[in-house]
């Protein structure tokens, strides 16, 4: 059941948010309003203090969403630790040293916990606490609410997450499995409009594209050159960290599609989305008009935010979003 209101391509993002109705699915806007009445306030302010401490813990919290979202559907599973009788997530390759945030969450929890014990879940907070992007100039959108936690995590299926080392076709088989499409793919990966990378992920391009011994001939030189000074070709530069969006770096704004355009994308899994009449079109479209992709990206979040939920009496609420009850 859709529960998004795009008909008209045109309508502010404000209509998207009030017209949309009350209900998705078993996902209810209004779910905690009579149990946690100050759910939203409390998210916000532990995210807004989070983030004036750290600048990058917005993205870090929508990357977070969609590792979770991607394996087992949206029940924070990503969110359990690994222990000696139970294997999480955390340890998969796409994710160890990488996604972060997991204290901001439990932060975010145990102030939950007094204010309304044992009532919203661990995945609805993650949801949740992804949807302040709009705190960093971004989209906001209501989020629908009623996710249960999951007792299971799936660690071979996070290493099958899409990859900035897939090409596009297997990017977007991988959302397509999910009920998504390629216009979600061309949209979310818009998310790398702010965060970082580690030098790993891109540096084949820099020295060796393709087997060749040489740099990408399709990647900006003046790009190339910052990038090589910055991850040097020896392995003890692969964890370092390079803006997404070298231009607005901490901002969630559509400069990501500008630099496209100019082959200043940092990940070639970013650049490929030029390399499809489909999705260059898109791409070319979000460069001229930050309101419309805000529009898509609010819709493809709360599409992303329904991937295989539990509701009802499925699953569990944690009271500690790092361990099974």
């Amino acid at each position: 059941m859709e529960c998004t209101n795009n008909k008209h391509p045109f309508v502010f993002l404000f209509s998207l948010v009030f017209l949309t109705p009350l209900v998705c699915s078993q996902l209810y806007y209004n779910f905690y309003d009579s149990t946690c009445p100050n759910l939203t306030r409390i998210v916000r302010y532990n995210v807004l203090s989070a983030m004036n401490n750290d600048t990058r813990i917005a993205a870090s919290l929508l990357r977070l969403h969609f590792h979770d979202c991607f394996v087992n559907g949206c029940d924070g599973s990503v969110l359990l630790d690994t222990t000696s009788t139970f294997t999480g997530e955390k340890n998969a390759l796409p994710n160890k040293n990488s996604v972060r945030g997991f204290e901001v969450i439990d932060t975010i929890k145990s102030a939950l916990e007094k204010a309304c014990p044992a009532t919203v879940s661990c995945a609805d907070i993650l949801t949740l606490a992804a949807r302040e992007v709009g705190k960093s100039k971004g989209p906001f959108w209501v989020v629908p609410l009623g996710r249960r936690d999951g007792t299971t995590a799936s660690e071979s299926e996070a290493n099958n997450l899409p990859s900035p080392f897939d090409p596009l076709e297997n990017i977007t088989a991988k959302f397509v499995a999910k009920g998504l499409e390629l216009k979600d793919v061309a949209v979310l990966l818009g998310a790398h409009t702010f965060g970082f990378a580690q030098c790993f992920t891109f540096k084949a391009r820099l020295f060796n594209f393709g087997g060749s011994g040489k740099s990408d001939p399709t990647l900006d030189g003046s790009l190339l050159q910052n990038l090589q000074n910055l991850c040097p070709n020896q392995a003890s530069s692969d964890t370092n960290l390079a803006p997404l969006d070298p231009v607005t770096t901490n901002t969630f704004d559509n400069i990501y599609y500008r630099n496209l355009l100019n082959n200043s994308g940092l990940l070639l899994s970013d650049q490929a989305l030029m390399g499809d009449n489909t999705t260059a079109s898109l791409v070319n479209m979000y460069s001229k008009w930050p309101l419309l992709f805000f529009r898509d990206f609010a819709v493809s979040m709360e599409k992303m935010g329904r991937i295989s939920v539990l509701t009802g009496q499925q699953g569990q609420v944690r009271t500690n979003c790092r361990f099974v009850n």
